[in-house]
């Protein structure tokens, strides 16, 4: 969450997290992903307890473990603090995760993979010269493959329709 939020202008930005607090105290307008932080440190704490508990327990010698007492508030603290941790989680930020989606458009408009889809109709060594052609500019495959008019308007609809490549054919 932490990554797919990052932004706003450089970073993935592929959604967006609610705002739990005030923004950012070096960038106006930021915010910061503070639920998954959370969840973050968390994490961290119940893997050091877990640690804890190990070794507590590697330390009991015959039917004998005076370490109990660390074992068991080791279990329950991660045991307390990830519920906590997983209710705060879902209720402030992951049921006001949205979608960036003109940011998730642009990224699958400009993902250099699409040339695949012009094997077929240009065959290969075409296709992986559109996309180094592409690369170069900085320009999308749709826009390298209308400006070469190697294909007409409606097959480069067709054929680059990335709403049709995600969909189940039978």
């Amino acid at each position: 969450m932490r990554v797919l939020s990052s932004g706003p202008n450089t970073g993935l930005a592929e959604i967006k997290l609610p705002a739990v607090q005030p923004g950012s105290s070096i960038m106006p307008g930021k915010v910061n992903p503070v639920m998954a932080e959370m969840a973050d440190m968390v994490c961290f704490q119940v893997m050091g307890n877990d640690q804890t508990i190990a070794l507590a327990a590697q330390a009991g010698q015959l039917e004998l473990n005076v370490m109990m007492p660390v074992i068991a508030f080791n279990l329950l603290m991660s045991l307390t603090i990830m519920t906590n941790c997983l209710r705060a989680l879902g209720r402030l930020c992951v049921q006001g995760i949205t979608a960036n989606e003109e940011r998730c458009r642009w990224y699958v408009e400009h993902s250099v993979s699409l040339v695949t889809a012009l094997n077929p109709k240009i065959g290969y060594a075409r296709a992986a010269e559109i996309a180094k052609r592409a690369i170069a500019a900085g320009k999308s495959i749709r826009e390298t493959v209308t400006e070469e008019g190697l294909l007409s308007a409606e097959e480069v609809e067709e054929v680059l329709n990335t709403y049709a490549m995600t969909e189940c054919k039978e």
